[in-house]
């Protein structure tokens, strides 16, 4: 009897088949494996910082499933009904449609309350972490040639997601979000020749209108989401096609990107990312309650919210108002400019929202004339001026952020309202100058500090004593890493690298005004001195890692 090794044949596996069969049948027509896979090694830059912009992502997102859930149940309608639901001390009380649909989703739908809370924090996340992007971009240079159009895009994201902020909160038609909408109404109103036609087209009449809650819920749950969605795709195919930027380091370049793959190391971790972000929504959702509207009650235009502030994003608009004097201007004793409305809340934010979206093309086309690609970021340390310009403005913000509880504030401390408003005008004049001076100096003293470890090394505390009796401090050699962020290795130049376009100077900046502006941004009033011993030649070197 023979013996003999029996080898089993594997089974056909169906569903391996027919995607293969799958794959073929595309690849055979749109000839797409040559872009899947290079889709799939597209390589994306490691740093921390650039999950700022996929927090924004993954909020939005959040805010997609959420908001669906919610339109199952809320009904846009200001027709006046008899609330007879869960929440007691409500019965029986005249309220709006939409007002009594929110208290259901409250109190009688499974989940509704959780989702409605969901919601709301995924909503302020998403306009955090399009500010916290927008303030990486900017302190590290990235808005920089060719990525001025995303910049712009960035900007308007923000415009539009305040917008659908306050339009969210509004949508309940509690005495909260009733007030709130009171203001905006005299905010359209106070624009001049046309702010009273375009306020009563929006409200349908004097306030507070007739449909314009349906007409604010076609606009959250349609309009502004739809456009936020087109520009989140326009946003993402530029830095797929532009390739992202990336920090200064070793084997870092102009013309290459430092990273981990698209598949599967950052889909993996993207992945894990996108269900952490949801996982911490969904616990601010169930443990930290927010816009509790019951408190609150239906609207009434005879009444107004007392002791209630707005969400962050709309506290600075709050706090404009608050302590701007109550100016106006009469014309001919019969047209009256609201100054104290207007200018905060219509003139003051249109300045600052301009500022930010030309700003790549004033430190360009005003200061720099630098027309260069740019793929390497700055360190804000490496730009004082910008550095200090950014934070000038987030002082600014910050400032007009308190001043919208200057009430609160008088109140838990004890002090005279006037008192604490009056120190917010003072604080609006004296703080982004005391802020942009300290800023400078700042990133002046960490420059200082670079420069005395590129020329002595890194301090290690070891002192000692040479045979002629000098006591000096051992001094450690930086690390090629360290080297590397501090003095990065020079860019290559147009011939080695013909496709980079070397920063360059299209136009001469002159001495006039654009010269001396230019010199202000890039010229230090502190230059940086480096001290040489004259044992320096002696001091013992050691190698330090980081």
């Amino acid at each position: 009897m023979s013996t003999g090794t029996y080898k089993r044949r594997a089974k056909p596996n169906p569903a391996a088949e027919v995607g293969k069969a799958g794959f073929e049948f595309f690849d055979d027509r749109l000839n797409s494996a040559k872009y899947v896979r290079k889709t799939l090694n597209k390589v994306f830059p490691d740093h921390w910082s650039f999950m700022l912009g996929e927090i924004a992502l993954y909020s939005f997102i959040i805010l997609l499933i959420s908001g669906t859930f919610l339109t199952l149940f809320f009904s846009p309608s200001d027709h006046e009904v008899i609330y007879n639901g869960h929440y007691g001390p409500l019965n029986g009380l005249k309220m709006s449609e939409a007002y009594a649909s929110t208290l259901n989703l409250s109190f009688d739908v499974r989940g509704g309350l959780l989702m409605r809370q969901v919601h709301h924090w995924a909503a302020l996340l998403f306009l955090v972490s399009i500010v916290v992007h927008l303030m990486r971009v900017f302190f590290t240079g990235a808005f920089r040639k060719p990525r001025e159009v995303n910049w712009l895009i960035g900007t308007g994201l923000l415009t539009l997601g305040l917008l659908e902020g306050f339009a969210g909160y509004s949508l309940p038609d509690d005495l909260f979000s009733g007030t709130g909408l009171r203001i905006g109404y005299s905010i359209v109103e106070s624009i001049p020749v046309v702010g009273t036609w375009l306020a009563f087209f929006l409200w349908g009449g004097e306030f507070p209108g007739h449909g314009f809650l349906s007409r604010l819920y076609t606009i959250h749950i349609l309009l502004l989401p739809g456009l936020i969605l087109a520009l989140v795709t326009v946003h993402l195919l530029i830095i797929w096609y532009q390739k992202h930027t990336q920090f200064p380091g070793a084997g870092r370049t102009e013309t290459n990107v430092v990273g981990s793959k698209l598949f599967p190391t950052y889909a993996a971790k993207g992945g894990g990312f996108f269900f952490l972000v949801f996982a911490v929504v969904t616990l601010l959702g169930a443990l930290v309650q927010i816009n509790p509207v019951w408190y609150w009650g239906p609207f009434d235009p005879a009444q107004v919210s007392a002791g209630t502030q707005p969400d962050f994003y709309l506290g600075m608009l709050d706090g404009a108002l608050r302590v701007m004097p109550g100016w106006e201007i009469h014309l001919w004793h019969t047209f009256t400019i609201p100054i104290n409305i207007l200018f905060p809340a219509v003139i003051l934010p249109g300045i600052m929202f301009t500022l930010l979206g030309a700003w790549p093309w004033i430190e360009k086309r005003w200061v720099t004339h630098d027309y260069g690609y740019h793929h390497l970021l700055d360190r804000p340390r490496d730009n004082p001026v910008r550095t200090g310009a950014g934070m000038m403005a987030l002082v600014f913000y910050a400032i007009l952020l308190f001043a919208g509880g200057n009430d609160i504030i008088a109140k838990t401390f004890h002090i005279s309202l006037y008192y604490t408003t009056y120190a917010f005008r003072w604080g609006l004049l004296l703080g982004p100058p005391i802020a942009y001076w300290a800023t400078k100096r700042f990133c002046y003293g960490l420059l200082q500090r670079e420069a005395d470890e590129l020329h002595h090394g890194v301090e290690t505390g070891t002192i000692k004593r040479l045979p002629h009796g000098e006591f000096i401090e051992v001094h450690g050699e930086l690390s090629k890493r360290r080297r590397d962020i501090i003095d990065p290795h020079p860019e290559p130049t147009p011939e080695e690298v013909p496709e980079v376009e070397r920063p360059r100077q299209r136009f001469g900046i002159g001495t006039g005004r654009r010269g001396r502006l230019a010199d202000f941004f890039f010229t230090r009033d502190e230059p940086v001195v480096v001290e040489r011993d004259e044992a320096d030649t002696t001091h013992t070197r050691e190698s330090l890692r980081d």
